[in-house]
């Protein structure tokens, strides 16, 4: 009976893992680049890690407006904006892919903080320059602090979103 409720228990653990993908390992994502292949709304956009597919990846601790109306989501306020604003900023780019204890969402998406090679903090300027705000679901709050502030201060200035 006790090797049996082992057994269990060991199967048990292995379905209920944390959340994890290929990018959970602190000590190699740091050093990866990735070429952003196709941005798809102002908090999702695809990247080239080498398979056919590529890797669909959803900003962290953030939202954006819908950029067109899909299935029973219609386009959001500003959404087209948010979009040009993303595709503008990673057109042409390597970004660098940071996660927090999940990282996959509930539809598969890679859930990231996302860097410029030159250092930018892509989720951050999103919210200070008003094109998202903030979103956060725990477990992944590593930045909800700094989103909050750079929130404040976007919509003190009347940035993006925010323009009255």
């Amino acid at each position: 009976m006790k090797q049996l409720y082992l057994l269990f228990l060991l199967l048990s653990l292995s379905f209920c893992g944390s959340n994890k993908n290929d990018f959970s390992d602190t000590s190699e994502q740091f050093q990866k680049w990735y070429s952003v292949t196709k941005v798809i709304d102002g908090d999702t956009f695809w990247v080239d890690n080498g398979t056919s597919k590529g890797i669909k990846i959803r900003l962290t601790g953030i939202d954006a407006p819908e950029s067109q109306k899909r299935w029973k989501r219609e386009e959001g306020y500003y959404g087209k904006e948010s979009k040009a604003y993303l595709t503008q900023l990673l057109k042409n780019k390597k970004v660098r892919l940071e996660t927090d204890i999940d990282s996959l969402d509930r539809y598969g998406r890679t859930l990231s903080y996302v860097y410029l090679e030159d250092d930018t903090f892509v989720n951050a300027v999103l919210v200070k320059e008003g094109y998202a705000v903030i979103m956060t679901i725990p477990p992944n709050v590593r930045y909800t602090d700094l989103f909050y502030k750079l929130q404040v201060q976007a919509r003190e200035h009347n940035r993006g979103l925010w323009n009255k």
